[in-house]
């Protein structure tokens, strides 16, 4: 991104609410894409236009990002929202799946921080992609359920270690139209017969959270629930 113009960063950028916020970001200014491959970031920074940038990040090797992310400077907005679901029974416990997420999610985002805290400008502000596992456990989430809770600590330990710099999270519920769960159209429709909204979360309300939190500058160490109200039900 120039150097002089602040610009902004979103880790796991390359589809679904991670590329939704990037296009919408794009709009805005300077952009920095990131993906697991060259491959994968080219192609969503290309399709993002307007001069976005493509870095190839694996969140799940934390020894690897800084070097990684060493060409990116300036930055103002960093978005990171990276994920890989992990259906994983506790009496079926898988070790190696388990690790794998615990590593990418918890490892893997505050070593982003790290690697790009000195080069974010003091109205920073940095937004965590969590989930809804982190208060509403089901069967097969104990994984998905930690990690989830701990990105709800995070965000405060953020704001308080790197203030002036702003740290937040967005929580979302089963967002209907994502290329994960539109195809289970019995499940969302016994979600949405429930919801007091009526209606189930869509990938734009949930970018329109994250860009309420990277510029509202007095919302700080907050974890944002986005579903519709499924949390009450």
């Amino acid at each position: 991104m120039p150097a002089d113009e602040p610009g902004a960063v979103v880790v796991g950028g390359t589809a679904g609410l991670g590329l939704a916020t990037a296009r919408a970001l794009g709009g805005r200014g300077p952009v920095t894409v990131t993906g697991r491959t060259t491959e994968r970031a080219e192609r969503a920074a290309a399709e993002i236009g307007d001069g976005a940038r493509a870095v190839a990040v694996d969140l799940a090797r934390p020894d690897g990002i800084a070097a990684s992310l060493s060409g990116v400077d300036n930055v103002r907005h960093l978005v990171i929202a990276a994920m890989e679901r992990d259906r994983n029974p506790v009496r079926d416990y898988d070790v190696t799946s388990a690790s794998r997420a615990v590593t990418l999610k918890l490892v893997g985002y505050t070593e982003v921080v790290h690697a790009l805290a000195s080069r974010m400008t003091e109205d920073g502000s940095i937004v965590l992609l969590g989930g809804l596992a982190a208060n509403r456990p089901h069967r097969g989430s104990a994984t998905m359920t930690t990690v989830n809770g701990g990105i709800s600590a995070l965000v405060r330990s953020l704001a308080t270690e790197l203030a002036p710099i702003r740290a937040n999270a967005v929580h979302p519920g089963l967002v209907g139209d994502s290329p994960h769960w539109a195809k289970e159209t019995e499940l969302c429709e016994a979600l949405r017969s429930r919801l007091p909204t009526g209606s189930l979360v869509t990938t734009d309300d949930v970018v329109d959270a994250v860009l309420f939190l990277l510029t509202n500058r007095s919302v700080n160490g907050t974890n944002l629930v986005v579903d519709g109200g499924e949390s009450m039900t």
